[in-house]
């Protein structure tokens, strides 16, 4: 069938099985470009479909040879409704690893669960015998807590008052104010039983406990910090309530895993178009105007650039000390972060109106990587032409 993006606020409920294998294999080529890696043998990415997990995957696969389990809750089509991107991602992925000659599986199931964590267990087992590095890179509105039963629901607002400023509609351009209402105190408590690092502490104990964790693992989860102009809706808001409890989770698992020569971090990477940053009042408008000023300066980078820069220079650099700031925190949201590249930032911030907004910032570029996310806008892609929407996932377990 013809398949057309069509949205709905921040989500785009079509996605295109051939666009979506063209960025994949886009970010494959790009790694393979690169100098190899000696770094991990047998990765688990927990949340592998999208974003920085998907890169992640790859940059393992493809930098390092490392053979590869992803976990992560994606659709399959369904008579004229398409799979989501994920999908479509996964499968591209897996046809790439398999003509490489590593080994890759999927897994697709409620990550929050015991289930789908004894079942990836299982399969290390039969599969790979162990795991050298753990990815965590879970994005969901919720969670259903496998021992309580209880559902938390996250939200994105700030804390102690209420928060106005600038945001965007990416697809219109009309740039207004939004005012969000402060968050409650069960608010706060749901949002960091979702976002926060418990599942994380989960799922490194489980494998721990069924003994195929190597000794001397790695683990690292990813997190967002960001400049002043967001703090309050994101930093200092519900979503960084969440993050300071994944930081603790992470000195929490150093000290665990340390015990054996393990490590784990937090890595903050650089602020960059996804589903969940496009659903973030105030997000979307800066990630415009950074992007602008980045690509003007030419250290402007993607998922697949930072997660190489992440393995190559921090996790698995040939000194064996992995660089972090003065909170143990993996910092390669660095660039984004010089004080030149915000200043100017700040500077197009407090000018930016639904007139000049395409003239101040690159709202361009991010609305078509927004629709690249889901395979549309992709070079090289008829749009016009049927497209087969029922693609099968190889080694899907």
């Amino acid at each position: 069938m013809i398949i057309q993006p069509k949205t709905r606020g921040f989500i785009c409920t079509t996605a295109h099985p051939e666009g979506c294998a063209q960025q994949v294999l886009r970010q494959v080529e790009y790694v393979k470009s690169k100098p190899a890696i000696a770094g991990p043998r047998n990765v688990l990415v927990i949340g592998a479909s999208t974003g920085y997990g998907l890169a992640s995957r790859i940059v393992s696969s493809f930098a390092a040879g490392a053979n590869t389990i992803g976990v992560y809750f994606d659709k399959a089509a369904e008579g004229a409704r398409t799979a989501s991107a994920g999908w479509y991602n996964s499968a591209a992925f897996e046809k790439a690893a398999a003509e490489a000659g590593r080994k890759s599986y999927s897994i697709v199931g409620d990550a929050f669960s015991d289930e789908i964590k004894t079942q990836t267990i299982d399969l290390i087992r039969s599969e790979l015998g162990s795991i050298d590095l753990v990815v965590y890179s879970v994005a969901s509105p919720r969670r259903t807590h496998p021992k309580t039963g209880e559902t938390f629901a996250s939200v994105i607002k700030p804390i102690g008052g209420t928060y106005t400023n600038k945001t965007v509609n990416f697809h219109s351009g009309d740039v207004t104010e939004a005012t969000i209402e402060p968050a409650t105190e069960d608010e706060i408590r749901q949002t960091i039983a979702v976002m926060g690092g418990e599942d994380w502490q989960m799922w490194i104990d489980q494998l721990e406990e069924a003994g195929v964790l190597v000794d001397g693992a790695t683990t690292v989860a990813y997190s967002y910090i960001g400049p002043e102009i967001t703090h309050a809706v994101y930093r200092e808001g519900t979503i960084g309530y969440a993050k300071n409890d994944l930081e603790a989770t992470a000195k929490r698992l150093s000290e665990q895993l340390g015990k054996k020569g393990g490590r784990a971090f937090v890595s903050v990477n650089k602020a960059l178009v996804t589903q969940s940053s496009s659903a973030i009042p105030v997000v979307p408008l800066y990630i415009s105007a950074l992007y602008k000023v980045m690509k003007e300066n030419g250290t402007h980078e993607g998922c697949i650039e930072q997660m190489y820069r992440l393995f190559s220079d921090r996790l698995y650099n040939a000194s064996g000390e992995t660089l972090v700031d003065d909170r143990g925190l993996i910092r390669v949201d660095d660039w984004e972060m010089r004080p030149e590249i915000q200043a100017e930032v700040a500077k197009l911030w407090s000018e930016l109106t639904t007139e000049n907004v395409y003239e101040l910032s690159d709202l361009a570029g991010y609305r078509k990587e927004f629709f690249q996310l889901f395979g549309f806008e992709t070079d090289g892609i008829d749009y016009e032409a049927d497209a087969n929407q029922d693609v099968p996932i190889p080694n899907l377990r």
